[in-house]
């Protein structure tokens, strides 16, 4: 039996995830910042403890965490669901917009892990699972600074893994393309005021686009959190898990662009080094 803290729990992903493994019969923390709302969705149940947490306050993350480890006595797996997307060419997103989605997509994700690695050092054992996205392996117009935020997660997560593999613990950044919850909606997508014509075939055209794909999108969330649930007894895990086929899709095509880069420039870039001493 696993006991895991789930952040963003109340909706999307992390509610889904919290509804598995409850049925499967493991213990969750589940936080929102209305507690409430998880009550109302599953419910009083022994192994269900629902805290009140913003992941932007350091302070109550640490007061989540002690809450967690008072009831349970462990935390075994932490899922950093918690998060939002921006919508906008990077000109048109302003400094509070920018400022807003780092200090919960990325500051956030940091206050919270580090509120619960102590525990997990102490244990010796645990999973951190972050949510990324394929925004988070390849940027595109319109999404940027939402990209750049994910762009952070894998760069956090890819350090946290070879800094925790030794103690037992595992992250693994968790990639989904789009699936068919209610990012696209405004309760999770924050979308510039700002409009600028010179973006109009670009990050313009990506704002209708994402009007007509809302709830259109190929991804099956429900299987996504039968993945999760069954992913952290995975014996080694990888430190990326892409989900979806467009995320796959998206991967091979930069391989292939990366590839063929490396193949044109090759030259210039390795002239850079010293000459070797002979």
């Amino acid at each position: 039996m696993h006991t895991w803290f789930v952040t963003g729990a109340s909706r999307g992903f992390g509610a889904l995830i919290v509804e598995k493994a409850l049925a499967k019969g493991d213990q969750v923390v589940s936080s929102a910042r209305n507690p409430k709302a998880i009550i109302d969705r599953f419910g009083e149940r022994a192994n269900l403890l629902a805290v009140a947490l913003d992941v932007t306050d350091e302070a109550q993350a640490h007061q989540a965490v002690k809450e967690a480890v008072a009831r349970f006595g462990r935390i075994d797996v932490l899922v950093n669901n918690a998060g939002y997307g921006l919508l906008g060419a990077v000109e048109e997103a302003s400094g509070a917009e920018i400022e807003a989605l780092f200090r919960t997509n990325v500051f956030g994700l940091l206050s919270v892990t580090r509120a619960v690695l102590p525990h997990m050092r102490h244990q010796r054992s645990g999973r951190i699972l972050n949510f990324s996205s394929i925004g988070g392996y390849q940027s595109g117009p319109g999404f940027g600074v939402y990209c750049a935020t994910k762009f952070a997660v894998e760069g956090l997560t890819e350090a946290l893994a070879e800094e925790l593999s030794p103690l037992g613990i595992h992250a693994t950044a968790i990639e989904p393309g789009y699936f068919r919850t209610d990012f696209l909606d405004s309760t999770s997508l924050t979308i510039s005021p700002i409009e600028i014509d010179d973006y109009s075939e670009t990050a313009g055209a990506i704002r209708s686009k994402a009007k007509e794909i809302s709830h259109n999108q190929p991804g099956n969330p429900d299987r996504l959190a039968e993945v999760v649930i069954s992913f952290v007894d995975t014996e080694n895990p990888p430190v990326r898990l892409p989900l979806g086929s467009d995320t796959v899709a998206a991967i091979e095509a930069k391989h292939a662009s990366d590839a063929e880069l490396l193949a044109k420039w090759r030259k210039v870039s390795v002239s850079t080094d010293f000459d070797p001493i002979v």
